[in-house]
C-alpha cells in the first residue's frame, strides 16, 4: 500500500459497492433456488422485515431486508441505482464510511417501516439507496463552496423528491421506509463526515450522531408498544 499506484487504485476502486452488489445478486439467486423471490415463505426464511417476528426477538430483520428483493425488476432497479450512486458515494466518503452509510441508512429505513407500516412484509435495498441520496443532501449543505458536490446534491435531491412523489401514487411501495432511509442517510453522513472534502464541525457531527441514535431507539420503542397492543 506504500506504492502510490496501488494506494490510488485502492482509494479509487469502489470495491465495497461491487461487494454489496455481488452479495445482493447471490442472495437473489438463492431466493430463486429456494422457491422464488416473490414467495412470502421464502422471503420470511431469508429475513424479510415482518413485525410479528421482530416482536418475537428477531432483531436481525432490520438488517437482512437490505439484501433481499421481490422479483427481478425490483432487483434490477435497485442494483442499477446502487451501482451508479455507490461508485460516486464510495469515492467521496471512502470505503468504510460508505459501507456504514449504506447499512445504517438501510436499518433506519427498516425501523421507520417497522413503526409506521407494521402490516407489510418488506424487503429491498431502496431504504439504503435513499440513504445515499440523503448523504449527498448533507454534503451539498456542508460543502457549499464545492461546485461539483453542490451540483451532485441538487441532482440527488431532485431524484429523491421525484421518487417520493412517485411513491405516493404507487401501491405496494414502502414510502415510510424510503423516508426513513433518506433521513438516516443525512444523519449518519453528518456523524461520519467526509474528510476527503474537508473538515466538518465536530459539534455538528456529535449532534447528528445523537439525533440518529435517539430517533432509532424512539421509533423501535414506539413500534414495540404498537405490537404489544
Amino acid at each position: 500500500m506504500h506504492n502510490p499506484y496501488w494506494r490510488t487504485r485502492y482509494e479509487n476502486t469502489p470495491f465495497v459497492t461491487y461487494g454489496l452488489l455481488a452479495v445482493t445478486v447471490v442472495v437473489f439467486i438463492l431466493e430463486t433456488i429456494a422457491g422464488g423471490s416473490t414467495d412470502n415463505y421464502v422471503l420470511l426464511q431469508f429475513g424479510a422485515r415482518y413485525n410479528p417476528l421482530i416482536y418475537a426477538g428477531e432483531w436481525w430483520r432490520f438488517i437482512t431486508p437490505i439484501f433481499l428483493h421481490i422479483g427481478l425488476m425490483h432487483l434490477a432497479v435497485n442494483a442499477v441505482s446502487l451501482y451508479f450512486l455507490g461508485e460516486i458515494a464510495e469515492k467521496i466518503f471512502g470505503h468504510w464510511r460508505f459501507l456504514l452509510i449504506y447499512l445504517i441508512s438501510g436499518i433506519a429505513g427498516n425501523v421507520a417501516s417497522f413503526t409506521f407500516n407494521p402490516e407489510v412484509l418488506a424487503a429491498g435495498a431502496s431504504t439504503a439507496i435513499f440513504g445515499l441520496m440523503g448523504a449527498f443532501l448533507l454534503l451539498g449543505d456542508t460543502y457549499r463552496h464545492n461546485a461539483l458536490v453542490t451540483q451532485l446534491s441538487r441532482q440527488f435531491m431532485t431524484m429523491a423528491l421525484l421518487n417520493l412523489v412517485f411513491n405516493l401514487f404507487s401501491s405496494g411501495v414502502d414510502i415510510f421506509g424510503h423516508i426513513g432511509g433518506l433521513v438516516g442517510g443525512v444523519l449518519i453522513a453528518g456523524a461520519l463526515g467526509a474528510p476527503k472534502l474537508g473538515p466538518m464541525p465536530r459539534a455538528r457531527q456529535v449532534i447528528a450522531a445523537v439525533v440518529l441514535v435517539v430517533a432509532l431507539i424512539a421509533l423501535i420503542h414506539l413500534g414495540m408498544l404498537q405490537g404489544a397492543q
